[in-house]
């Protein structure tokens, strides 16, 4: 049984794939721009614009390769091939979720783009985007 290791995963997204990151971010800003304030409590005025953003600039088409290259650095072996659809790739109103199923656990990559407030509202994540990998 091989042990994970996350933080190589992240380090690994971070890393190698900074101008995807950067493509998240664009589309994460032009989303929130286009809301009236600096919020919104509408899921699909961040769902679906960010998800056409992403796909307009082909970065869920790129997603797969980045799930298989931060499987690779955390040092786990995929049992097949990702696709850029569930339940490899998903768009999700936080921002892109990649799932790994491996023989010995799962490797999850989330590409946090927005936030949810307490009151559930979404607005943009403090600091941009960022990497978290469990």
């Amino acid at each position: 049984m091989t042990t994970l290791d996350p933080r190589m995963a992240r380090e690994y997204v971070e890393t190698e794939h900074a101008a995807l990151l950067a493509a998240v971010e664009s589309c994460a800003d032009a989303v929130a721009d286009s809301w009236d304030g600096p919020r919104t409590t509408d899921a699909s005025a961040v769902y679906d614009r960010l998800a056409a953003c992403l796909d307009e600039h082909g970065v869920r088409d790129a997603l797969p390769g980045v799930l298989a290259g931060a499987v690779d650095a955390a040092g786990g072996s995929l049992r097949a091939e990702p696709v850029p659809a569930p339940p490899y790739v998903v768009v999700t109103s936080r921002g892109p979720l990649l799932r790994a199923t491996l023989d010995d656990g799962r490797l999850v990559v989330r590409i946090n783009a927005f936030r949810v407030t307490d009151d559930g509202a979404y607005e943009r994540a403090d600091g941009g985007v960022s990497v978290a990998v469990r």
